[in-house]
Formats: structure tokens, sequence, C-alpha cells
């Protein structure tokens, strides 16, 4: 998940209140000033008194050669390394990158933050965005969080769907209301993850509920931040999954809630090219896939032959975290 730090320097109260309205995940300041940051909000500080320590746990480096890097390197294996450039190029960064180098880059403006988050199409994973104007700082913190990445989804075909008896289902209401088109992934298997639909749907029974996914049983996984998977059943109030839409757009929603009831369930299974798939879900009229134009599909009118959504990947995964072996899961 990408990381915005705001530096305030010299101390602007209006910066500071605009960061914190838009959702930064840390703010640097001056000595001194970290006490005034958390009279107006609860947040991370940097600062040579600070939560994280200037100097200590937070170092700045001024990259001024190719010679620089591997000493950048070697810090950023213990410290975080905030990385100012002098002429502000993207070669230092695209090197220390495509090296493994996990730093911070210094931007001043919307247009080299974006640059810094899509270098080598990756980018780097976090920033210290340093203004002194407010409505370029509330700019670009709307488009930057709005942005937040693409996750690549497929075509599916259903091959068959199976009522399979009572389960431990699991409804995951967010913080965020979602539209048309809009859900979260969940699957049975961590390469394989459907996109369920939010309930934001009218339906002549049941209000809509835009901040809904009712997600899948207890066992499967859901796609969070950071490129990992979690189970439903790990999830609770506080913790961050993602929310996607049919053209793959994504962002980061906050759990306020997890409801596990027990339910009837169904399985359904899909193929993309040569590959199985599969989900459970509950077997009920309200719990819709999503089909390749966005338009939610309610699994008790699934047919075999119909297409729906899923994002698939090739690796395994360990703990949540993807790796680099064969894992066969059925």
């Amino acid at each position: 998940m990408r990381k915005i730090w705001v530096k305030v320097d010299p101390w602007d109260k209006k910066i500071v209140t605009t960061a914190l309205e838009g959702g930064v995940d840390g703010i640097m300041v001056p000595k001194g000033f970290s006490k005034k940051v958390k009279e107006l909000g609860r947040i991370e500080t940097i600062s040579e008194d600070g939560d994280l320590i200037l100097g200590k746990d937070v170092v700045l480096f001024t990259i001024k050669s190719g010679e620089d890097e591997e000493e950048i390197i070697k810090l950023s294996q213990s410290k975080r390394v905030i990385l100012e450039c002098s002429d502000w190029t993207i070669i230092p960064l695209e090197n220390l990158i495509a090296k493994g180098a996990d730093v911070i880059a210094q931007v001043r403006n919307l247009k080299e933050a974006q640059t810094a988050f899509g270098i080598l199409e990756k980018g780097v994973s976090h920033i210290l965005f340093h203004t002194t104007d407010p409505m370029e700082l509330k700019k670009a913190l709307l488009l930057l969080r709005a942005s937040n990445h693409k996750t690549s989804l497929e075509t599916a075909e259903i091959v068959e769907i199976t009522p399979v008896g009572m389960g431990d289902r699991v409804c995951v209401d967010t913080c965020t209301s979602m539209t048309l088109g809009q859900g979260m992934l969940v699957g049975n298997s961590s390469s394989a993850l459907f996109l369920v639909h939010a309930e934001s749907v009218y339906n002549p029974y049941v209000a809509p509920r835009p901040f809904r996914v009712n997600a899948g049983p207890v066992h499967a996984y859901t796609r969070v931040s950071g490129g990992k998977t979690r189970y439903l059943s790990e999830l609770s109030a506080g913790d961050e999954v993602l929310i996607v839409d049919f053209e793959g757009n994504t962002t980061v929603g906050i759990v306020g809630r997890l409801k596990i009831e027990k339910r009837p369930l169904m399985l359904i299974k899909a193929v993309v090219g040569d590959k199985e798939v599969a989900t459970i879900l509950q077997n009920a009229e309200t719990i819709r896939l999503t089909d390749p134009e966005g338009k939610p599909v309610s699994v008790v009118s699934l047919k075999p032959g119909d297409k729906i959504l899923v994002a698939v990947e090739e690796c395994g995964r360990h703990f949540g975290h993807k790796i680099d072996e064969t894992i066969t899961e059925k």
C-alpha cells in the first residue's frame, strides 16, 4: 500500500489540518512541534522529538551521484531513508528500485508524486510531500488516494453451481459506500478470487447496504493491501481490505465490523482458460458476482456459460504473502 508523509517546515497549522483531513500516514515537523500536531489529530509524527526520531529511525540522504546508491541500499535495511535528489531526477530512483531498495521519495507537487509512484511500473511505496500550498496538497492527496492502483481482472465462465449445506458466512461491513460495479475479491484459493459485488443494489425485500459485501464463508480468502491475502475470519474492525471495481480500479477500505452467521451455502465453479477456479458463497438472491460490464449477477440466477470477473495469479502464498512455489489447492 502507498504511504504518504507530509513535511511541514516551517510550521503551518493549515497544512497540518489539510494533511490530517486527507488521510496521510505521517507528518514531519521541526523539533518542538510534534505536540502541536497531536493536539489536532492522532497521527505518527517524524521529528527530532517525534514518534519516529529524525536521525535515528529516519534519515535524510541527498543523492549526488550513482556512487551513493550502495550506501543508500545498506542504510535502508535498518532505517527509513528519505531520498533527496539534488536535481530531482528519476534515474537514481529507477536504479534503487531495480536493486530492491525501499526508500522514501521527497516530492514537491502532484506531478513529482505521480512520477515517483509510477517509476518502473512498480514505483516507490512511500513519499514525503513538501509544499507550502494547502490547495496543492489537498488536490494531490485527493487524486493520489483515489488512484491507488489497478488490479488485473479476467473473465471466467461458470461451469457448475451446487448447494453444499450450512456453514458460517461472513458479511464485511466497511466504512466505504460502494457503487455499482464495486465489491471485494473473495475465493477458495488465494490464486483465484471472484469479484463479489457489494450490496449496493436495490431489492424489494431488503434495503441497499452499499457499505456491505456478503463475502463468503470463514475459510475464504480476500485480497488486502500490500498485495497480501487474509482469511475472512481473521478480519476485524480497523483492518484494511481492497475495494475493486469491474475495471480493476482499486482503493483501500476500512472494516467497520464483521457479521458471522450460519447460512445455506453454494459452491460455484468456473474456468479461466484451462484453469478451474472456485468459491463458496451464501445461497441467497442478494449475493451477487460481477459480470465483465460491471453488472451484478445474483448467485441464484447463475447458470453454466455465464461470464463473471475473477483475479487470477500463478504464484502461491505463505501466510498471505506471494511466494514462487507450486501449491495445489482443491
